[in-house]
């Protein structure tokens, strides 16, 4: 494919994205008002792994998804994209900032997700702590950006270790799992990403959203790594700024090894395969 952008290319997929919007909004929708708490949790995956395509996304995926319920997904943030390629593999829901709720067509999106909204003033973190304890305490998956904002996609931004409060419950006596994730853009049409190119797929400080997606769309087939690093709980650490410390410490690392190239290479994958139970745990691999 022409590693150049390409204006049909962008036509196509993002009409091809809101068609297809457009017919999941109220799917999931009746499901939610009917609920089908089953169906409000898979129906997201089905959508996010189609829009991953739609959009010329290849997700490679290492390690192990943890199977825990619920377990709190701690992960690195470079754009509203990450949003589609953790959907894509991780049951659960997000965290998001308040103001989220207003935007066009996206708000709409996470409400439908069932996002926990925070209020990310400091005088708030009682109230963070308690709508993410809350939504644990039920038995469901969180996915959290502790960076409290997007980056670069090059290096991380410090981790803000209040956001970590939710791990110091305990759900039926036991800590609540923890599991580290990283994200890595790592190739553009087969050739490696590099400090250059990798601003392209980052969305922070006042970009354009429409502008940058219209960029993005006509980019090519762009390759995706996620590792789900080993699961830990706040009893591993004594306190959420040494667990803080840790997330951040091994996302990283795998940050820095998937955007030099230095990951193992993966072994043989079944492209599409539904999540399978290895030991407590589940390995899976969408492209």
């Amino acid at each position: 494919m022409n590693s150049f952008p390409s204006n049909l290319l962008r036509s196509v997929r993002l009409g091809a994205y809101l068609l297809f919007t457009l017919f999941a909004m109220p799917v999931q929708a009746i499901a939610l008002l009917c609920g089908l708490r089953g169906f409000t949790v898979g129906f997201p995956l089905f959508y996010h792994r189609t829009v991953v395509r739609i959009l010329g996304f290849r997700l490679n995926v290492r390690g192990r998804l943890s199977t825990a319920q619920p377990t709190l997904f701690v992960t690195n943030h470079s754009s509203y994209l990450d949003i589609e390629m953790f959907g894509a593999v991780i049951p659960g829901s997000f965290v998001a900032k308040s103001e989220v709720k207003g935007w066009p067509l996206f708000g709409w999106l996470a409400r439908l997700q069932r996002t926990v909204f925070v209020d990310r003033r400091v005088r708030s973190s009682a109230e963070q702590r308690d709508s993410l304890a809350a939504r644990l305490q039920s038995g469901d998956n969180v996915i959290l950006f502790p960076e409290g904002t997007s980056n670069d996609g090059t290096r991380l931004r410090p981790f803000k270790s209040a956001l970590f409060s939710a791990a110091e419950i305990r759900v039926e006596s036991r800590p609540v799992t923890v599991q580290p994730v990283t994200l890595s853009y790592t190739k553009l049409n087969g050739m490696p990403i590099g400090r250059d190119i990798r601003p392209l797929f980052a969305w922070f400080g006042d970009m354009e959203l429409v502008g940058h997606l219209w960029t993005v769309a006509g980019l090519g087939i762009t390759d995706i790594v996620i590792e789900f690093h080993p699961p830990v709980t706040i009893d591993c650490f004594g306190s959420r700024k040494k667990l803080a410390e840790h997330c951040e410490r091994v996302i990283a690392e795998g940050l820095s090894a998937a955007n030099s190239g230095r990951l193992a290479p993966l072994g043989e994958t079944v492209p599409d395969e539904a999540p399978r139970a290895v030991g407590g745990a589940e390995a899976m691999t969408a492209t």
